[in-house]
């Protein structure tokens, strides 16, 4: 019952403190002018997942584990990296999706004053094989705070072994943030 006292009284202080600054700044909840990007679709996908962990062509292998990760009743600390195929159907012979990496990467903005040190966060696959791409934004600091949007990739000089891509970025994020 303790805990549950303390939280309540987080709550409660966190509510105290949001009442506090409401009086003290005068636009804390102004709202910006909505935009909208049309209708919303819902898509529902099927498709399975074959994760081998014991046998040939494991698809599921424990890359880093904590000292106490094996006397742990929950696994605690283990690390561990999949690479399952997804198919059509739970036949690991039927059509199989394509293969792709996963990428995580910040793009840090330094050259322009405007956008200096300002951030874009992206997580998203990359088709390597494919010359045109999508990458999702998810994330931005700086200038792009609270940024959302994608990245159509295009490789521009794929002769060699060191190609040249060009990212056109349409990035929405809102006009103006202060905290303060």
């Amino acid at each position: 019952m303790a805990a549950v006292k303390i939280l309540s009284f987080l709550v409660f202080a966190m509510i105290l403190s949001m009442s506090h600054s409401q009086a003290h700044e005068s636009n804390w909840g102004d709202e910006t002018v909505p935009y909208t990007m049309g209708p919303e679709k819902m898509t529902k996908l099927h498709f399975y997942f074959h994760d081998i962990v014991v046998g040939h062509n494991l698809t599921a292998i424990r890359i880093a584990e904590a000292p106490g990760t094996n006397s742990s009743p929950t696994f605690f600390g283990a690390l561990v990296m999949m690479d399952d195929q997804s198919t059509e159907g739970p036949d690991i012979n039927s059509r199989l999706d394509e293969i792709h990496l996963i990428m995580g990467m910040s793009l840090v903005f330094t050259a322009n004053e405007k956008f200096n040190r300002s951030t874009i966060s992206v997580l998203s696959r990359n088709h390597v094989t494919h010359t045109e791409l999508e990458f999702e934004i998810v994330g931005g600091t700086g200038y792009f705070q609270f940024a959302r949007g994608f990245i159509s990739a295009k490789t521009y000089n794929g002769t060699g072994p060191n190609p040249i891509v060009e990212y056109n970025c349409t990035i929405i994020h809102p006009r103006k943030i202060s905290f303060y």
